[in-house]
Order: C-alpha cells, then structure tokens, then sequence
C-alpha cells in the first residue's frame, strides 16, 4: 500500500492534514474523543466546542475542523516549548496509543521545538513557541496521531508531492518577515521534501502542518508513482481563494510493482545475469531545460560552447538552427541539466555567449534502465581500459561503447572508428558470455 500526500496547489496546516485523515477514514468520534482528552494535559487552555464538519470548497466536498476555545493569554504566552511536548506525551500515553504513535508525535513536536531552537540560538528547554504554543498545536498533532493509527497508515509507504508554502508576508510576534518565514525554512532545511511557492499572497503551509509532514513522509514525489486509487480524503483550511479550492488531497491505493502493468499482469520476460541490469522498466526522473536564443554568435564559440557546458555537469546540450522575428537566422541552445548545476550552467552560458536571458522550465524523463560498465580487453598485444552502458527493455538488451574511448583505441590501433567498434563489441560479448557460463 501507498499513501500520496499532495499539497502541491494548497500547502498543508495540520488541521488540514488531520481533515484529510478522516476524509479518507480516520474514526471521526475517536478523533474527537482523543482530543477532547489530550486537551486536559494542557493547563490554561480548553476545548469548549470541536467537531468535524463537511463544507465545499470550489465544489469539492470536503471536511473542516470547526474548532472553539477557551485560553488564558497569559498561559499561553508563558507557555514553554518543553510544557507542551510533556502534554502531547502524556496525551498520547493516556490514550493507549502505540509505541510507534508515541515516537511519531514525540518527533514532530521535537522537530517544532528543534527549528526555534536553531533560529533563535537558545536551548531546547528555554524555547517558547509564541503563537505555536496554542493548543491548537496538541489538537493537531494528537489528532493526526490518533487519525493515523486507526487508518493503520504507519505500516504504509507515504509519500509527499512539492509542497506549496504561498507568498508575500507573515506577521507573527517576532515581526513581519518574508513568507516562507524562518521556521518553515529551518523545518524543511533537514528534510527530502521540496517547496514551492505561488501567488496566494498569503501562508500556505504552517509550522505544525510542515513538522508533521517532515515525520510522517518517507520519500518525496515529482508525480503520481504507478498505483491504484482506493480511497481520497480531502481536507479544508479555513481561508478562501478565488483561484484555487484551499484543501489537501490525501491518496491511500496500492502501488503496482514495476514489472508488472495497470492490470497486475507481469512481464512475460525476465532477464538474469551478472552482467544484465536485473530490472528492464522504466525510470523517471526530473529535470531542468535551460534555454536561449543566439543570433550574433560564431560557429566556433558554439562549439567551445559545447565543450564548456558539459564541463560544467549538464547532462546534454543541443543547438538548432532557426529563423526568428524579421527573418533573423538564430541558434536555439537547449540544455538538460539538474539543480546543483543549473547556477554553473546559466553563468557559463551568459559569460561565454554574451545572451540576456535564459528560459527556465522542469521536465519530467522517462529513462530505460542502464548500468555502467568496465573492461580491460587485450587486443595484438596492447591492453586498454573500455567504458560502455547495457540497458534493457522489454527484452532487448544492449550496450553502447564510451565514445571517447573508442576513439583512443582506434588511433592507438590505427584502425577506423567502425572497425574498432565492430572489434571492441565482439571482445565484450566474448567476455561477458564466459563470466555468465562460469556463474
């Protein structure tokens, strides 16, 4: 089994989380139990009303956490960091919750606790959470908790779209500050997980709902994996857009082995040997296009252009000729690169080609699998070092030879290019057939 968590349009809250959870399934009288309970481990605060209510948001039925208190400002405000980790844990104890419940709302409070702690350069047990501090922070992490075990979902792989954290400002009691603010940073700074933020104009993903998410995900997600619906929760935040429906989807299915297709049938082939990639399915990954038009650039710092780029760790590079406004002659370059090149990538381009603007977008490849190999091959007497990648799929296995060296071996050998290849090819497959005959 597989849960999807995609705050991709709306972020996430963690009342917005635990919304989805009981959209999805999660026992709505064992939440409300739970938390009605938990809140009396919090002294100056309590629950004078709570419920889980359907509403629509953009015509999607979804379910809001109606939620009524009752707190002394000057608990609240007095409140420390360790106080309300003690009243999640006793909560959670008192609860009868599992070992593994316990450890998991532990964490995420830890982890809240843990991004003061490192922003404002005290310790631990001196953090006070400010407006974290509310019990609407042990409302959610125990709801989501409780929500949890009862779905069964610790037992399940969980996996997180990019996470949508908005724009503009935030005002808090430290100030106005830059949304994403300091604590969603420091939170996400330690995890897999990837941000991205839009036009909402406002905060889209609160400290809670991003110390759950880094607790609860196990891996994050550029798109939907191979896998099979069975149930989708919705949850509702309390603001409204115009744009957008403000809900987080939660997506609980079965993930479809990568041997087999949608209708669980598996591949007719397999493939066995030491030399072999075992699995012939396709991979994806994500990647960044760069790219710019030249219309007042040489032939030659094209091709050191070239040169340059892939030095620079993009993984390929290609130029078009094309005809822009006024029937201008113009070189489109086009490269695929990844995020810890993309800088190096866009310095080299501007400096080399003189160009005043690159185009930035993400791609998503799909990728046949291949493995890299070596060999050392003998041939009239010389002994040279050969690269080459095999790649399978759908039964057809192949392999290609490092260019590179099969341009060293053909001039020390004083041979073509096509009669190196033919030969290096035949001294491979010889090879790799007496390593699988002595396996």
């Amino acid at each position: 089994m597989v849960v999807v968590i995609d705050p991709q349009i709306a972020g996430v809250s963690g009342d917005m989380l635990l919304c989805s959870l009981v959209d999805l399934g999660a026992s709505k009288d064992r939440v409300i139990r739970g938390v009605q309970e938990s809140a009396k481990f919090l002294d100056g605060s309590a629950i004078s009303h709570i419920s889980l209510e359907k509403v629509q948001k953009h015509g999607i039925d979804s379910t809001q956490l109606a939620l009524e208190l009752v707190e002394d400002p000057a608990s609240n405000q007095q409140r420390s960091g360790t106080a309300l980790r003690e009243a999640i844990a006793n909560s959670v104890l008192h609860l009868g919750l599992s070992h593994r419940a316990r450890t998991f709302a532990d964490s995420c409070i830890d982890t809240l606790i843990s991004s003061e702690s490192k922003i404002h350069g005290v310790p631990k047990e001196s953090v006070h959470l400010h407006e974290a501090s509310s019990i609407d922070t042990l409302v959610d992490i125990v709801g989501v908790t409780i929500a949890l075990e009862d779905l069964g979902l610790f037992d399940e792989t969980v996996v997180c779209m990019p996470v949508s954290v908005g724009n503009g400002s935030v005002e808090f009691s430290h100030g106005t500050m830059s949304n994403p603010a300091s604590a969603i940073l420091e939170i996400f700074k330690n995890s897999d997980l990837v941000i991205q933020g839009n036009d909402a104009g406002q905060e889209l993903t609160t400290p809670t709902g991003a110390c759950i998410l880094v607790n609860l995900v196990h891996e994050p997600a550029q798109h939907y994996q191979l896998m099979q619906v069975d149930s989708v929760g919705y949850g509702a935040g309390c603001s409204n857009f115009d744009s957008f429906a403000n809900v987080l989807k939660v997506i609980r299915g079965s993930a479809i082995p990568s041997d087999k297709d949608a209708n669980g049938n598996a591949d007719a082939i397999n493939h066995t040997g030491n030399n072999k990639p075992a699995d012939d399915s396709l991979k994806t990954d994500s990647v960044k296009i760069l790219e710019t038009n030249l219309d007042d650039v040489s032939g030659e710092i094209l091709g050191n252009l070239v040169e340059k780029i892939m030095g620079r760790g993009a993984r390929d590079i290609s130029i078009y000729p094309g005809i822009t406004k006024k029937g201008r002659p113009t070189n489109l370059v086009s490269v695929i690169c990844t995020d810890d090149t993309i800088h190096g990538i866009i310095d080299t381009l501007i400096s080399e080609t003189g160009t005043l603007g690159i185009r930035v977008s993400d791609s998503t490849r799909f990728i046949v699998s291949r493995s890299s190999h070596n060999a050392s091959l003998t041939i009239h007497g010389k002994t040279f070092d050969v690269n080459y990648k095999r790649s399978s799929f759908k039964g057809d296995d192949s392999f290609k030879i490092e260019f590179d060296d099969l341009k060293r071996i053909s001039d020390a050998l004083d041979r073509s290019i096509r009669e190196t290849e033919s030969l290096l090819r035949r001294k491979i497959e010889g090879l790799e057939n007496n390593s699988n005959d002595n396996s």
